[in-house]
């Protein structure tokens, strides 16, 4: 390995370390939550627009239902008449909308499956968050204040003596 090379791996672990000693662990995951929730939150309102623009192609595609069966109608009369030119005219405009009622409905199964894959990843993403959320208090936590040091107890001399009994007794037995 040259020498460059070396000093070059040296200069990045050091900097990385650098780095390490400067962030701190409690903001850096407090941060990724708040970006987890935005990104919830976006999701959200994805799939809200996405709901709305469904509801606006049903009421689009029922508009085209009227305005097929008006047309329907007219070129019944159109037939019963024998206004041929007139009859021609109607198909154009029915052939028209049969158009945009398909391509209404290709888009409308298009958000269906988007507010589907959305929703999915939407609850992935908040189990995810929950989670962190769970580790985050769990590492957050404040260590409680319990007291390792054993309490400061008087042993008097008679204990000591009344213990050496015991002890030579019991080492006298066997």
């Amino acid at each position: 390995m040259t020498l460059i090379a070396r000093f070059t791996k040296l200069f990045h672990a050091d900097m990385h370390a650098v780095l390490d000693a400067i962030e701190e662990p409690e903001l850096l995951l407090k941060q990724s939550i708040r970006d987890m929730e935005e990104i919830l939150s976006k999701d959200e309102k994805h799939i809200q627009l996405l709901s709305y623009e469904q509801q606006q192609l049903l009421a689009k595609q029922l508009e085209l239902e009227q305005s097929l069966s008006e047309v329907d109608e007219k070129l019944a009369l159109c037939f019963q008449a024998n206004k041929d030119d007139l009859a021609k005219a109607l198909l154009k405009q029915k052939l028209t909308l049969l158009q945009s009622q398909k391509a209404i409905s290709a888009k409308h199964a298009e958000t269906k499956e988007k507010i589907t894959r959305l929703s999915a990843q939407l609850n992935e993403h908040q189990s995810q968050l929950t989670s962190m959320k769970q580790k985050a208090d769990i590492f957050l936590a404040k260590p409680s204040a319990v007291n390792w040091e054993s309490p400061q107890t008087a042993i008097c001399d008679e204990d000591v003596e009344v213990a050496f009994l015991y002890e030579k007794q019991k080492w006298g037995q066997s």
